[in-house]
């Protein structure tokens, strides 16, 4: 029929904290608007992520791989952010892919400084896990926006 709108389903919900209603809005999965990049369940998860690496890389006098890897870590949000505030659904994907690359990137470097002595074994597997986490919210999260929007 002309002139009818196709409603999408608004009924389910992402690890991201995201949910999508009728298209060109967006929801948290409490029924309040995300307005703000902010209120992405998936850029708290990089803030959480990024301070904890500074934090544990406080003492570390490998300043290389140490800069590297907070670089790494600060990436994460800070592309979900830029992406959010892009004027285009494709850029915000793209941007979306970037995190997800420096997500990757910084479990590397994880590794690494796990095999090294570093970081404590048990901090590194943590920390890995936090990477694994935020990588499959990234993966859901972009594939809602290639689908629904």
């Amino acid at each position: 029929m002309l002139g009818r709108r196709k409603k999408v389903r608004t009924d389910w919900r992402l690890e991201t904290g995201v949910r999508i209603p009728e298209k060109g809005r967006r929801e948290k999965s409490m029924g309040q608007k995300i307005t703000k990049f902010e209120d992405l369940e998936v850029w708290k998860e990089g803030i959480k992520l990024a301070v904890r690496i500074y934090r544990e890389l406080k003492d570390c006098r490998d300043y290389s791989l140490r800069d590297q890897m907070q670089r790494a870590a600060v990436s994460i949000p800070s592309n979900i952010a830029e992406g959010y505030d892009r004027n285009t659904n494709k850029d915000f994907i793209h941007f979306l892919y970037i995190s997800k690359a420096s997500c990757s990137e910084l479990r590397t470097q994880i590794y690494l400084s796990k095999e090294i002595g570093i970081l404590k074994k048990e901090t590194c597997n943590e920390l890995i896990e936090s990477t694994r986490k935020i990588s499959a919210m990234l993966f859901k999260y972009i594939k809602v926006r290639k689908e629904k929007f």
